[in-house]
Order: structure tokens, then sequence, then C-alpha cells
């Protein structure tokens, strides 16, 4: 799969569309991909993380927002699994950024919407076999 030109999504994340996104698709799409989703949201937001970082960042959550991406969101499963691509793409970039403060407040915010198994399983992407970094 090749992975689209994220800077042409970048005119499509606002703060509000985000917000708005992932509370709509949140059961749909498993605490998986909202937490990902998360992660970056609040990695944009630091201080730590480069302008180029930042770019890439806002590309994958502008893809996310979009209607218009590679398999509409309306397929199941494969709708939301490209998404879920893009997002774990631009996670595996700015990784090493991710702090425990961040991941604190993903898991805050997944608390609102999902139950504690299904938090356990969004934290899976944080296993040790995976070399410190998501899968």
């Amino acid at each position: 799969m090749e992975l689209p030109d994220f800077q042409k999504y970048k005119d499509k994340f606002t703060q509000q569309d985000f917000s708005d996104k992932i509370q709509r698709i949140a059961k749909r799409a498993g605490a998986k991909l909202i937490y990902v989703a998360l992660l970056l949201y609040y990695l944009m937001q630091s201080d730590k993380v480069s302008f180029k970082d930042k770019a890439i960042i806002v590309g994958a959550l502008g893809y996310l927002i979009s209607p218009l991406d590679a398999v509409p969101d309306a397929i199941p499963i494969a709708g939301l699994a490209d998404d879920l691509g893009v997002l774990l793409y631009a996670l595996n970039k700015v990784w090493t950024s991710v702090d425990d403060n961040m991941k604190k407040q993903a898991r805050e915010k997944l608390s609102k919407w999902f139950d504690d198994d299904e938090i356990n399983v969004a934290e899976d992407l944080f296993t040790e076999d995976t070399t410190d970094t998501p899968v």
C-alpha cells in the first residue's frame, strides 16, 4: 500500500473537526485507533516536537478527519484500517517524543468512551516486544 501525500490533508485539520470526528467514530473504530489519534493530538501540542514532525502529525490527523481518503470510512473495517495505518505511520515517525504524560492524557480521554478492557487492548501498542515502538 502506498501512503498518501499527508501534506495535502494539513488544511483539513482543525481542533474542533478532530474532536467531532473522534467522538463520532470512537466505538466503531475501536480504542486502538482513537488512542493513537489522541497521542498524536497531544504530541502536536508539545514544545518538544519539531515543526517537521508537527507537519507529519497534522497531515495524518487531517487524513483521519477528511471524508476523502484512500478507503472511505463507510466501508466496514477497511474504511478505518487505512486511517489506523496512516496514524501508526505518523506515530512511528515521532515516537521518541511521546512521554508518559501524553499517554496519561490519552488514557483519561479514552476512559470517557471505552471500558478498561478496550483501553488495555489499545495500550498493547506499547508492549516490550515491539522494541519500544508502536506496532
